[in-house]
Formats: C-alpha cells, sequence, structure tokens
C-alpha cells in the first residue's frame, strides 16, 4: 500500500462534476490570464492579431513541414499557465514574423504532438463519468476560434489533422472522446482515507480551478493542501526542492 502521498500539481474534482463544468471554469481562467497577460504588454495585441490574420491568409511552414494555423498559433496560450510563460508569449510576438527563430520557437510554443498520449487522453482525466464529446472545444468562447483569445490546456479534434505527430491517434482519439467512462474516484472511499497526503493548490493556477481543487481536499481524509499563490501550475519544475520539501514536511506533520 501507500505510506504517504504528495500531489504537485493541482486536485482533480472527485465529486462527479461533469466536465463541462470543468472546461467552463477553465476558459473562464484562460481569459483571465490572457486579460493580465494584455496589461503587461499592451502592444502586443495588436502582434497577435496581425499574425493570426498572416496565418489566415498565407501558408506558413513550421521547421518540420506542418502548416503553421491561426488555430495552432491560438495554442501558445499553454505559455500561460507557466511561471515565466508571459515573457516566452512576449519574446515569441517580438520575433520577425516568418524568421527562422519565429517558426522555430512557434513549432515548440506548440509541442503536443511531444507527448502524443497527453494529448489524446488529457480530456478523459476529467471524465468522471460520462463521455467528454471534446468538451473544452464545444465550451470554447467564439473569439479563442477565431479572434484573438489563446487557449491553454485546451484539446481539440482538428489537432489530429494539423499536428502531423498526432495524426496517427486520430481514430483512437474520437473513439475516447465518445467513450462513456465509469466513475473515476470513490468519494466515500476518499473520505474514509488513511493514508496522509499533502497537495499544492495554486491560487492563480490557469489549468485546474482553484475551487474545485479544494472541494477536493476537503473530500479526502488526512490530505493538507498548501494553497499558496507564490508558484503557477509548473511549480514543481520552477522550484521542486521547496515545494517537495514543504509537502514532506506537511504529511509527515512537521508542518
Amino acid at each position: 500500500g501507500l505510506r504517504e502521498v504528495l500531489i504537485t500539481g493541482g486536485l482533480a474534482p472527485i465529486t462527479n462534476r461533469p466536465v463541462d463544468e470543468v472546461y467552463a471554469a477553465t476558459w473562464a481562467r484562460v481569459r483571465e490570464a490572457n486579460q493580465r497577460y494584455h496589461a503587461r504588454y499592451p502592444g502586443d495585441l495588436d502582434r497577435l492579431r496581425t499574425i493570426l490574420r498572416r496565418l489566415d491568409e498565407e501558408d506558413v511552414r513550421l521547421p518540420n513541414g506542418d502548416r503553421l494555423t491561426s488555430r495552432r498559433f491560438r495554442q501558445t496560450g499553454m505559455w500561460l499557465g507557466d511561471s515565466a510563460g508571459f515573457e516566452r508569449l512576449h519574446h515569441l510576438l517580438e520575433l520577425p514574423f516568418g524568421s527562422a527563430a519565429f517558426m522555430v520557437d512557434a513549432q515548440m510554443a506548440s509541442s503536443w504532438e511531444r507527448n502524443p498520449i497527453y494529448a489524446t487522453l488529457h480530456e478523459s482525466s476529467y471524465a468522471d463519468g460520462g463521455a467528454t464529446r471534446w468538451s473544452a472545444h464545444r465550451l470554447a468562447p467564439e473569439e479563442a476560434m477565431t479572434g484573438d483569445l489563446l487557449g491553454a490546456e485546451h484539446v481539440f479534434p482538428w489537432m489530429w489533422d494539423d499536428y502531423s505527430g498526432l495524426r496517427a491517434h486520430r481514430e483512437v482519439a474520437q473513439l475516447l472522446a465518445q467513450h462513456p467512462w465509469p466513475r473515476l474516484y470513490d468519494a466515500d472511499r476518499l473520505a474514509r482515507n488513511e493514508v496522509p497526503v499533502a497537495a499544492t493548490v495554486y491560487v492563480d493556477d490557469v489549468y485546474v480551478e482553484r475551487s474545485f481543487a479544494e472541494e477536493t481536499a476537503r473530500g479526502v481524509r488526512g490530505l493538507r493542501a498548501w494553497v499558496t499563490n507564490e508558484y503557477a501550475h509548473n511549480g514543481l519544475r520552477a522550484d521542486g526542492e521547496r515545494i517537495v520539501g514543504r509537502l514532506l514536511d506537511m504529511v509527515r506533520g512537521r508542518a
């Protein structure tokens, strides 16, 4: 069995919340992140709109041969949930459009195909009973599809067309999106949990809704939550030694 558990990247809902509630919340979070970004770099909005317009008008190819579409470029919003992501996105938008540096960085920014299982299974992690049916896509605001709203950790069915590295998994992704998943979590059993648990809850997490995470923390017996605004979702990568040390102290009763 487990002696102790550390959770460093947020807590998923365990109370049978429909997947659409999860993605409605994450779209609201990413909208806030977009607003914070443009408040920091107000000049970038015009740059972004120009890039999106040119990508709609021109056949721009990435170093791997994929076409860089405007919808793919909107996925650079994945950086908005990273502690250094605002700066990375700003540096990309400042690069000359079509330059070698721009193309390489744009390909790196939308790197779902590096982890095809992550892309293919991502929504299923929130399917606590029922099918996802491409929830993030169905709930996406119009400006995230055709405007200047950047998405974050949202998957879309068109990704298995636009990303050459995902095309081999297109059929699997479609099947999983329609699969009626059973309940993923036994809330009653978790309420009787006897294993010490410590978890981070990031206040400004763009990917994991804070209120749902805190709800989960209350539902797991023996779970101690560290609610902090010191880190973004990538806290473990940004300051792993401190985060793991703090969670170990919590789970072992030293903090």
